[in-house]
């Protein structure tokens, strides 16, 4: 908002910011118990798309049945092919194509720097920049991404 002189407030979030607290809010829907995940995807200054991690539609939240992964003691990025839900940044590229939303040349922002998984998918939906926060070790996603042209910068808010 500006202040009386015309010039804009000090407290004025940058466009990082201002999209990365939507993804933040996003990553309050979840349903997962283990990690809350926002993704938000951004191209030209517009919000194209929005998703965060749980079950698909339908499907009985998390947090109602529990999760397999905590029960059989799986560490954070191992088997997640035994997990009910879909990633944040599944859902947002999975509601851009419900919608007919082309994302090539987008930015897509996560609370949480992408598995393998979710960076294949950025990579094939044409996404060109991924801004996360916090991040996630995963050496495969590490090595695809010296590989690709997709950018990664983190983000701290």
């Amino acid at each position: 908002m500006p202040i009386p002189d015309g010039s804009p407030s000090n407290d004025r979030p940058s466009l990082d910011e201002y999209f990365m607290r939507m993804a933040k809010l996003a990553a309050k829907r979840s349903t997962c118990t283990r990690r809350s995940v926002g993704a938000l995807i951004v191209k030209n200054k517009r919000v194209l798309a929005t998703g965060y991690n749980g079950p698909p539609k339908g499907i009985t939240h998390c947090e109602v049945v529990g999760c397999i992964r905590t029960q059989l003691g799986i560490p954070s990025g191992k088997r997640h092919e035994l997990c009910r839900g879909l990633h944040a940044e599944q859902n947002a590229i999975i509601q851009a194509s419900v919608f007919g939303v082309d994302v090539s040349g987008s930015t897509m922002y996560v609370t949480n720097k992408p598995c393998i998984f979710c960076a294949k998918m950025a990579l094939n939906a044409g996404i060109k920049e991924i801004v996360f926060e916090s991040d996630y070790n995963d050496a495969v996603t590490d090595e695809l991404i010296r590989e690709s042209d997709l950018v990664f910068r983190r983000l701290k808010v």
